[in-house]
């Protein structure tokens, strides 16, 4: 998994990549990062499948934070386009993982001519379409967590795996969330707070699929499966899987992606 960095707009944007093929891009949730995807990026057979590209999304990693104080996911999306440009990289399957999920729909609203195939795992669908209170409550408990980033990660890193999960596991988790920068952190949580990924799934027609672990406490099962029933995407409920559903079972995730990337192989340039 070879870590990079390129200069865009006068700002910086780190991330990595592996592997050959089709161009899949994955993108993280709320309190992780690129590194996360370590058992993507292992995979012998997914990497001989599709050459996968992982950002630190801005404000992530050495990535420069956004500059708008009130970002949606639609800007996180303008610098993805930026990224993928620099790449030279046309047409690629998006992979979004909870607030990750929210990225790849803006993008894939806004530019669909550049999107094969659009997966959200675990997604999170934001509160933009709740009262004022309940998405300055929202934003209020992660303000919270950003005083003490540290203790957030001790506290909250086992909540995002299935229970019984394994130490190493924990661990990614824990360390992903030990290296998050405040800034960054709070210009995620305010778009959550104040976009909803609801509005930009209409501008796109592709491929789509919606996959969740089947004890996600954070982004439940029934609400994927609703997700799913709206847009008549296709459902795969991971077994013995929480939240971050690619660490807690990666034989499967990494199975229904290859199987995504076969059936999307002749629409991939």
């Amino acid at each position: 998994m070879k870590e990079m960095t390129l200069t865009l707009n006068g700002g910086t944007l780190s991330y990595r990549r592996a592997g050959q093929g089709a161009d899949v891009v994955l993108l993280h949730g709320i309190s992780s990062r690129a590194a996360s995807w370590h058992k993507q990026f292992a995979d012998g057979e997914l990497c001989a499948a599709c050459r996968l590209w992982a950002w630190d999304a801005p404000g992530y990693g050495e990535s420069t934070t956004l500059t708008p104080a009130r970002p949606r996911a639609a800007d996180y999306a303008a610098v993805l386009a930026q990224w993928l440009d620099a790449l030279q990289l046309t047409r690629v399957l998006l992979l979004g993982h909870s607030l990750g999920a929210m990225m790849a729909a803006a993008f894939a609203a806004r530019h669909p001519e550049r999107v094969a195939g659009l997966i959200l795992a675990d997604p999170a669908q934001g509160y933009g379409t709740a009262d004022a209170l309940r998405r300055e409550q929202v934003f209020n408990v992660r303000r919270a967590q950003a005083e003490d980033l540290q203790d957030y990660a001790q506290r909250r890193a086992a909540q995002l795996l299935r229970p019984g999960a394994d130490d190493a596991d924990i661990a990614t988790v824990r360390e992903g969330m030990r290296a998050l920068r405040r800034d960054g952190f709070l210009a995620a949580a305010r778009m959550l707070a104040d976009d909803a990924l609801a509005s930009y799934l209409p501008g796109y027609r592709g491929p789509l699929a919606v996959w969740c672990g089947e004890q996600d406490g954070i982004t439940p099962p029934q609400d994927a499966a609703a997700l799913a029933q709206r847009t008549g995407a296709a459902l795969h409920l991971l077994p013995a899987a929480g939240h971050a559903s690619y660490l807690d079972a990666p034989a499967q995730f990494n199975r229904l992606l290859r199987d995504f990337v076969r059936r999307s192989a002749g629409e991939v340039s």
